[in-house]
């Protein structure tokens, strides 16, 4: 009869074991107090008054039991978040801080992923699941580019000019399916020394196409004024695109996209009056578009009721809105199903379950 056989080596085992489940259960509640803390609801009823349906339709959208959750602040201007499935982890864009920031799902934690990042905008992952940034400044003189981060860690340059002229500050970007990168280049960054450094554009406010197997770089539009957000419907055969800049009020065109990767017939799909102001949008599995959503800075408007993000309908139609303490300048699908919506919010990020996926959601 061995020492585990015996009643006194039993009651060894026992309290071997006990000692090893009681420290586990110690480091678990070491974390409670961080993990209770870490998600915080806007309010606590369900259905949350942050989810407001201006169409039925919408409640299909909606999740009943679903809050909007504060996941972390301490940014000074967040943008263009992507999700890393198989790191359980978002990254953000903090520009003035010239940070790309990692906020961790199994933690609940928010650190510095990379500084400096080239005052980083817009993120994306290709379809190897490599991190392709819009970098809108390295200093003066280097950077305004669309870098991609290789899995060894490495940084290659997708493009830094185009005929032989430099990018004004690169913004927002979209991987399609056959791997070719379409990014917008406002001069959004270039006015001043908060989000990079001040310099007198070389290009015209332009949209661009990196073709993914030649990396030949293409204008697709220059007719715009201040191209920001972008993003493909669930067939990838047309292309939204935010104009920033239009007058009297911000728009969305659609573009026909055709087999060759040029850009065809475009039509007006949104346009934001009473004051609203787009910024980066989504678009779900369904065709709808999410959008961020804002005060255009206009004395007659007010941002509480406009912050958060708006929701439209493949027609066009506003269906939905979520209402946020802060504007919102970008989002993206993520989570593990790919229901969980991330809104870079100004000085935070927020997060909500919906009953939609990306359309070109990655895991």
């Amino acid at each position: 009869m061995n020492d585990e056989q015996r009643p006194d080596g039993s009651r060894r085992h026992f309290l071997k074991q006990s000692l090893v489940y009681s420290a586990a259960a110690a480091s678990a509640a070491s974390l409670l107090p961080q993990l209770a803390n870490a998600t915080q609801p806007l309010d606590l009823r369900y259905p949350s008054g942050a989810v407001k349906a201006l169409d039925d339709s919408f409640l299909q959208l909606r999740l009943f039991n679903a809050s909007v959750e504060k996941l972390a602040d301490g940014i000074r201007w967040a943008e263009g978040p992507v999700w890393f499935g198989d790191g359980r982890y978002l990254l953000v864009s903090d520009i003035p801080n010239n940070r790309i920031m990692r906020w961790d799902e199994i933690s609940q934690s928010l650190a510095v992923y990379r500084q400096p990042s080239n005052y980083s905008n817009g993120l994306v992952r290709d379809r190897q699941g490599r991190l392709i940034a819009c970098e809108g400044s390295t200093t003066q003189d280097v950077g305004r580019r669309i870098t991609r981060t290789e899995h060894d860690g490495s940084i290659t340059v997708l493009a830094d000019a185009f005929e032989g002229k430099r990018f004004n500050s690169p913004n927002d970007l979209v991987v399609k399916r056959d791997g070719s990168v379409w990014f917008t280049d406002p001069p959004f960054q270039t006015g001043n020394f908060y989000e990079g450094y001040k310099i007198e554009p070389e290009l015209p406010h332009g949209v661009y196409r990196i073709d993914g197997e030649t990396q030949q770089v293409t204008r697709v539009i220059e007719d715009l004024a201040g191209p920001n957000g972008l993003c493909f419907s669930p067939d990838e055969k047309t292309l939204y695109i935010v104009e920033g800049r239009a007058k009297p009020h911000r728009l969305v065109w659609a573009y026909q996209v055709n087999d060759d990767g040029s850009l065809g017939q475009r039509r007006k799909h949104i346009e934001a009056t009473d004051t609203g102001a787009l910024d980066g949008i989504k678009c779900d599995e369904f065709g709808n578009l999410w959008c961020g959503w804002g005060s255009n800075g206009s004395a007659e408007s007010d941002p509480e009721k406009l912050d958060g993000v708006r929701v439209f309908n493949p027609q066009g139609k506003a269906i939905g809105h979520i209402s946020l303490p802060e504007r919102c300048a970008n989002l993206c699908f993520g989570g593990e199903k790919g229901n969980r919506l991330f809104m870079a919010s100004s000085h935070g990020i927020y997060s909500l379950f919906v009953n939609a996926r990306g359309a070109t959601f990655i895991n």
